[in-house]
């Protein structure tokens, strides 16, 4: 049930930030995890972070992005946003949004980090 919309990539110089969102339509948005994920060119897509209905938050590749990264989400929105600071070039991807209890993907959105 639902649809995912991501907003907010583009363009930016390392050590810039990007803010992106996802905007998700259905009823239950509040009980369901919601993740990140991002697919680099040539590389198979990955699990960037989670955040579950009760706010707990979990990133997959903790060296590379925890500390920069922070997923979190509003209920009252239906949406989950992805706040990326310090960004590097190797952060240069589609980010992906996916509804973790249906397995439902947005159509992505693209990041490139570049000077």
């Amino acid at each position: 049930q639902g649809q995912l919309v991501e907003s907010g990539g583009g363009l930016v110089q390392p050590g810039g930030s990007l803010r992106l969102s996802c905007a998700a339509t259905g009823s239950i948005f509040s009980i369901k995890t919601m993740a990140w994920y991002r697919q680099a060119p040539g590389k198979q897509r990955e699990l960037v972070a989670t955040i579950t209905s009760s706010g707990t938050t979990n990133y997959a590749h903790a060296d590379s992005v925890k500390g920069r990264f922070t997923i979190s989400r509003d209920n009252a929105k239906n949406t989950v946003m992805l706040q990326m600071n310090s960004l590097k070039p190797e952060d240069t991807a589609v980010y992906y949004c996916r509804d973790e209890l249906f397995g439902y993907w947005g159509q992505g959105t693209q990041v490139t980090v570049s000077s």
